[in-house]
């Protein structure tokens, strides 16, 4: 628990990779998120390998989809942004693998969204 945060307070992650699904959210929240599909523009895909074996193990796969900042508005990600709670934002950091960080990003909807990037992509 960190002091001064609601731990109910909603927060809006964009996912574009293993966080959509239904297996993934049951096993890392201990439900099923609600979601509406989103995208990300200024962003593409680019496959990266993962080296972090329990995140391998948990995801079924060492290649995951990672975003790659273009800077061109044309260049869109499509995906499903996930309501979550903030204690389960924070679990959702403790799935990602080594090397991922969260940031803040604008969508093509205009809301905002936290969302995962490889700190080697940025």
């Amino acid at each position: 628990m960190i002091p001064g945060v609601d731990e109910q307070q909603t927060e809006y992650l964009f996912s574009y990779g293993t966080l959509q699904s239904e297996a993934v959210q049951l096993s890392t929240f201990g439900r099923k998120l609600e979601g509406r599909p989103d995208a990300l523009p200024s962003y593409s895909l680019v496959m990266i390998e993962i080296e972090d074996q329990d995140f391998v193990v948990a995801s079924g796969t060492a290649h995951h989809r990672n975003l790659r900042f273009t800077g061109h508005r044309s260049d869109i990600v499509e995906g499903t942004v996930l309501s979550l709670t903030a204690a389960e934002l924070r679990l959702s950091d403790s799935y990602e693998p080594t090397g991922y960080e969260r940031i803040q990003v604008q969508l093509r909807s205009g809301s905002t969204a936290w969302v995962y990037i490889n700190s080697n992509s940025r």
